[in-house]
């Protein structure tokens, strides 16, 4: 049965923080038409318009959070992560697996938290850095869409922070994960589905300097 006394919820609610998931230099190197990860069309541009959520951020004293994916050259943190359709990727000692500094204008005082698995918050400091900055609402961009975005909305959604997915800035490994993620995480949250022109608009008055 549809929850019929569900409150309207604003974009955001409380104080927010913009994460920057896994937006990473293999985007803008790896030309190749075989990847590691597989990306849906158009993914490069769609991580490039994050820049605009990040640079609106910084301007309305909203914090910006880089997540990294990283695993040892090792490979001992893997886990279960290659028993699917990605193979080996985001080795420490790859140039690719840097943030995309110049891209993302990633700085060397900006929040960064590097994981180990798809989640942010799994095995990681993000929640104890969220609680220090008294964050309320999330606001995700970067990829994949139906991987690290989704299982990082979940986390959140399940520890009770709002959670909202600019989806102009999200990308999947296909067209058909992408919207079906963008699906699922809006069936937890309503509203969750948001668009880089109102959420940029209502980051002008959320944080006023």
């Amino acid at each position: 049965m549809a929850n019929l006394t569900k409150t309207p919820r604003a974009l955001i609610e409380g104080r927010a923080a913009l994460i920057v998931i896994d937006i990473q230099a293999s985007t803008f190197i790896d030309a190749s038409e075989v990847r590691s990860i597989d990306n849906m069309p158009g993914y490069k541009d769609r991580m490039l318009l994050a820049r605009k959520a990040i640079d609106a951020a910084r301007a309305s004293n909203i914090p910006v959070i880089f997540i990294q994916e990283v695993h040892h050259p090792s490979m001992v943190d893997f886990g279960r992560e290659l028993d699917g359709d990605e193979d080996i990727h985001c080795l420490e000692d790859n140039p690719k697996t840097a943030i995309a500094t110049e891209q993302m204008d990633f700085r060397p005082d900006d929040y960064l938290i590097r994981k180990r698995r798809y989640s942010a918050f799994f095995g990681t400091d993000f929640e104890i850095l969220l609680k220090g900055l008294k964050i309320d609402t999330l606001l995700l961009v970067g990829g994949l869409t139906d991987v690290c975005v989704h299982y990082t909305f979940v986390d959140g959604h399940q520890n009770d922070y709002f959670c909202r997915v600019i989806e102009d800035c999200v990308a999947g490994s296909s067209l058909d994960a992408h919207n079906a993620s963008l699906k699922a995480m809006e069936y937890l949250q309503t509203g969750a589905r948001r668009t880089l022109d109102e959420t940029l608009t209502t980051m002008q008055t959320a944080h006023p300097k």
